[in-house]
């Protein structure tokens, strides 16, 4: 789902809308692999119909605590930058965001380890001049090209800047 367009103010634009990688489902697909050949082992090797029940209960709470919940939390969760401000939103329950105007970043840096070069994706740093510093934003599909699309749309908006307020002198 991406940003709603009720969210945006008269003249702002989405230039791109990402969520994180699905590299951040990897462990919570292998809990849920474990989780059911555990169970299933228990239930076989049990052979007691209310302890098998008890069994497949903890199966279930184990499956949506380590499985479903981060899957949801990475269905809903999107990093949109318009030609004004970084948008983030995230949380099933409670839903959260953060919004850092874009003259308000003073610098934008990527970090990749090994598996994200693997897999194509890392960490986009937003810095900024807000008490928080700095925004890592984990996973983001082809960081590099977000980075430079980020870049090109900061100097846009600083060459914009800085002629409209030469021509003020």
């Amino acid at each position: 789902m991406a940003i709603s367009k009720n969210l945006l103010n008269p003249g702002e634009e989405v230039v791109f809308d990402v969520r994180t990688h699905p590299k951040a489902l990897i462990l919570p697909f292998l809990a849920l692999i474990v989780a059911l050949a555990v169970a299933v082992f228990l239930d076989r090797a049990i052979d007691n119909s209310t302890v098998s029940l008890v069994v497949w209960i903890l199966a279930l709470a184990v499956i949506l605590w380590l499985a479903v919940w981060p899957f949801l939390n990475w269905l809903v969760a999107h990093y949109t930058v318009t030609n004004r401000r970084l948008i983030t939103r995230y949380g099933v329950i409670t839903r959260r965001g953060h919004d850092i105007p874009l003259s308000r970043i003073s610098d934008v840096a990527y970090e990749k380890d090994l598996i994200d070069r693997l897999l194509g994706c890392g960490t986009l740093v937003i810095s900024d001049a807000s008490t928080h510093g700095q925004v890592p934003l984990h996973d983001i599909p082809r960081v590099e090209e977000r980075q430079r699309v980020l870049n090109e749309v900061l100097h846009r908006l600083h060459a914009d800047g800085s002629s409209q307020s030469n021509e003020g002198l």
